[in-house]
């Protein structure tokens, strides 16, 4: 792998507190990155206002530097990059291959998350309407550094999907797709649970005639009874006070073997033994490990 030049990035989204399961992802980034000499950004995914949890922006800034994280250059929000979404959006539909949708839910409850495509030819304005990108009849791949070879058909298993919602609010698709390349990002490492909306952003990245970056999805953390240790399911908040054994534990998740001489070490010695022996092919190639194997 060339890494002259690896640009790699965390890009948490503040509808709550960062967690064990952010933790694992936040480090696997860090590690990876500075492991080669390469730059690590941070970018604040908050273009979802309704869901954002007052003060979790402060918090996150917070816990990464209580747990000895340094990112490089200043902190990148996406609400400041609505004009950039825009003017991508606004091509993308002058060029017909974005449409306006003025579907409801239950119109679409029984196709299975699968857009049927009612409103493809239908000519809709943009205002009050959702705004889907039409798909190609294509399968789309690429080879995971960690899970490996990974396949989707966007038509028969995506279908059109939203790249700006129904309120005016960008969807996540579109705006991953361009902040990454506004910001040079050469490496996407994050959870497992992303794994599946990689090719919609493949196909993003292709008609917007972007690089493609190489990716890396570590195991999704989930509780006992299946669910995703996430904000949603009100995962606690990573303690200060918890740092070093929490980072050891993250370390130990990631599938690094930590001397038992480093169990009283400070976060900033942790990573930086991290940094030293990364070995990202010891990261346990499987999508999910249940949390309550970890302890």
């Amino acid at each position: 792998m060339n890494t002259s030049a690896y640009i790699g990035r965390f890009a948490p989204t503040p509808s709550g507190y960062l967690h064990f399961g952010s933790l694992v992802a936040a480090l696997a980034s860090y590690l990876d990155a500075k492991a080669c000499g390469g730059t690590w950004l941070l970018r604040m995914e908050d273009i979802d206002p309704p869901r954002e949890v007052p003060g979790a922006q402060t918090a996150i800034l917070k816990t990464l530097e209580s747990y000895g994280f340094e990112w490089d250059g200043e902190l990148v929000r996406q609400s400041q990059r609505y004009a950039a979404y825009a003017a991508v959006l606004d091509r993308l539909f002058s060029q017909g291959l974005a449409y306006a949708c003025t579907c409801s839910r239950k119109q679409l409850e029984d196709h299975h998350g699968i857009y049927p495509g009612f409103c493809r030819n239908a000519g809709h304005a943009q205002h009050a309407a959702a705004i889907r990108l039409r798909v190609p009849e294509l399968e789309y791949h690429f080879a995971d550094r960690v899970q490996g070879e990974f396949r989707q058909h966007l038509g028969r298993e995506v279908g059109d999907f939203v790249i700006r919602r129904r309120d005016e609010l960008y969807a996540y698709q579109l705006a991953v797709v361009i902040d990454d390349a506004w910001q040079g990002v050469t490496d996407v490492v994050r959870g497992a649970d992303l794994l599946d909306s990689t090719p919609r952003q493949l196909y993003l990245q292709e008609l917007l005639g972007l690089p493609q970056p190489r990716y890396l999805h570590v195991p999704l953390i989930i509780q006992p009874d299946g669910h995703k240790l996430g904000k949603s399911y009100r995962s606690p908040p990573l303690p200060a006070d918890q740092a070093a054994p929490l980072l050891i534990r993250a370390l130990h998740t990631l599938g690094q073997s930590v001397p038992s001489e480093l169990s009283d070490a400070r976060p900033h010695e942790l990573l930086s033994w991290g940094i030293r022996h990364w070995d990202a092919s010891r990261i346990p190639r499987r999508r999910t490990l249940a949390e309550a194997q970890l302890r």
